[in-house]
Protein backbone atom coordinates (compact mmCIF):
# COMPACT_ATOMS: atom_id res chain seq x y z
CA UNK A 1 0.00 0.00 0.00
CA UNK A 2 1.13 2.94 -0.69
CA UNK A 3 0.59 6.26 1.65
CA UNK A 4 0.08 9.86 1.64
CA UNK A 5 1.76 12.27 3.28
CA UNK A 6 -1.49 14.27 3.89
CA UNK A 7 -3.33 12.03 5.37
CA UNK A 8 -2.99 9.59 8.87
CA UNK A 9 -1.78 6.13 8.09
CA UNK A 10 -4.42 4.50 10.13
CA UNK A 11 -7.09 6.88 7.84
CA UNK A 12 -5.59 5.33 5.44
CA UNK A 13 -6.21 1.91 5.89
CA UNK A 14 -9.40 2.85 7.05
CA UNK A 15 -10.32 4.77 3.66
CA UNK A 16 -8.95 0.77 2.25
CA UNK A 17 -11.51 -1.03 4.06
CA UNK A 18 -14.10 0.86 3.21
CA UNK A 19 -13.18 0.87 -0.02
CA UNK A 20 -13.44 -3.15 -0.14
CA UNK A 21 -16.99 -2.58 1.75
CA UNK A 22 -18.03 -0.48 -0.92
CA UNK A 23 -17.01 -2.78 -3.90
CA UNK A 24 -18.39 -5.33 -2.06
CA UNK A 25 -16.07 -7.20 -1.49
CA UNK A 26 -16.24 -7.57 2.47
CA UNK A 27 -19.71 -8.04 3.04
CA UNK A 28 -21.83 -7.96 5.65
CA UNK A 29 -20.92 -10.46 8.59
CA UNK A 30 -18.35 -11.82 6.87
CA UNK A 31 -14.59 -11.76 8.83
CA UNK A 32 -12.34 -9.08 7.45
CA UNK A 33 -8.09 -9.61 8.14
CA UNK A 34 -6.96 -9.64 11.47
CA UNK A 35 -4.88 -6.45 12.38
CA UNK A 36 -1.92 -9.07 12.55
CA UNK A 37 -3.02 -10.04 8.79
CA UNK A 38 -2.80 -6.77 7.80
CA UNK A 39 -0.51 -5.22 9.47
CA UNK A 40 2.00 -7.53 8.13
CA UNK A 41 0.48 -6.90 4.09
CA UNK A 42 0.90 -3.77 4.19
CA UNK A 43 3.80 -3.28 6.08
CA UNK A 44 2.90 -1.08 9.25
CA UNK A 45 3.53 -1.16 13.15
CA UNK A 46 0.34 -3.33 14.21
CA UNK A 47 -0.45 -0.31 16.61
CA UNK A 48 -1.40 1.57 13.61
CA UNK A 49 -3.63 -1.11 12.24
CA UNK A 50 -5.31 -1.76 15.73
CA UNK A 51 -6.26 2.32 15.78
CA UNK A 52 -7.58 1.77 12.27
CA UNK A 53 -9.74 -0.99 13.52
CA UNK A 54 -10.82 0.89 16.61
CA UNK A 55 -11.72 4.21 14.48
CA UNK A 56 -14.01 1.21 12.20
CA UNK A 57 -15.54 -0.21 15.00
CA UNK A 58 -16.16 3.78 16.84
CA UNK A 59 -18.13 4.22 13.45
CA UNK A 60 -19.88 0.91 14.05
CA UNK A 61 -18.38 -0.55 10.36
CA UNK A 62 -16.58 -3.23 12.19
CA UNK A 63 -17.42 -5.26 15.13
CA UNK A 64 -15.27 -7.70 17.16
CA UNK A 65 -16.01 -11.37 18.41
CA UNK A 66 -13.57 -11.68 21.24
CA UNK A 67 -11.17 -14.67 20.14
CA UNK A 68 -12.79 -15.01 16.43
CA UNK A 69 -11.52 -11.57 15.26
CA UNK A 70 -13.09 -8.78 13.13
CA UNK A 71 -16.48 -8.62 11.26
CA UNK A 72 -18.24 -6.19 8.63
CA UNK A 73 -20.99 -4.66 10.53
CA UNK A 74 -24.70 -5.04 9.65
CA UNK A 75 -25.54 -1.88 7.64
CA UNK A 76 -21.68 -1.41 7.18
CA UNK A 77 -22.39 -0.77 3.20
CA UNK A 78 -24.27 2.30 4.08
CA UNK A 79 -22.68 3.67 7.19
CA UNK A 80 -19.45 3.59 5.37
CA UNK A 81 -21.47 5.41 2.24
CA UNK A 82 -22.48 7.91 3.84
CA UNK A 83 -19.44 8.55 6.03
CA UNK A 84 -17.13 8.92 2.45
CA UNK A 85 -20.06 10.32 0.74
CA UNK A 86 -19.89 13.06 3.69
CA UNK A 87 -16.22 13.24 4.21
CA UNK A 88 -15.96 13.99 0.20
CA UNK A 89 -18.55 16.65 0.28
CA UNK A 90 -16.86 18.15 3.61
CA UNK A 91 -12.87 18.12 2.28
CA UNK A 92 -12.57 17.44 -1.53
CA UNK A 93 -15.57 19.22 -3.19
CA UNK A 94 -14.25 22.63 -2.30
CA UNK A 95 -10.99 22.07 -3.86
CA UNK A 96 -12.46 20.49 -6.68
CA UNK A 97 -14.82 23.74 -7.24
CA UNK A 98 -11.80 25.99 -6.54
CA UNK A 99 -9.75 23.99 -8.75
CA UNK A 100 -12.39 23.99 -11.78
CA UNK A 101 -12.99 27.88 -10.95
CA UNK A 102 -9.42 28.55 -11.33
CA UNK A 103 -9.03 26.50 -14.68
CA UNK A 104 -11.87 27.98 -15.59
CA UNK A 105 -13.69 24.17 -16.30
CA UNK A 106 -17.46 24.05 -16.38
CA UNK A 107 -19.92 21.63 -15.26
CA UNK A 108 -20.44 20.47 -19.00
CA UNK A 109 -16.65 20.06 -19.86
CA UNK A 110 -16.42 18.02 -16.50
CA UNK A 111 -19.20 16.19 -17.42
CA UNK A 112 -17.59 15.21 -20.70
CA UNK A 113 -14.54 13.87 -19.16
CA UNK A 114 -16.31 11.69 -16.20
CA UNK A 115 -18.44 10.14 -19.03
CA UNK A 116 -15.19 9.08 -21.02
CA UNK A 117 -13.41 8.29 -17.65
CA UNK A 118 -16.52 5.59 -16.74
CA UNK A 119 -16.19 3.78 -19.87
Amino acid sequence: MDFRDNKAIYLQIADFFCENILLKKWKEGERVPSVRETAVDIEVNPNTVMRTFNYLQDMDIIFNKRGIGYFVSEGAFEKTLTLKKDSFIKNDLPLIFKTMQLLNIDFDELKSYYDNHKN
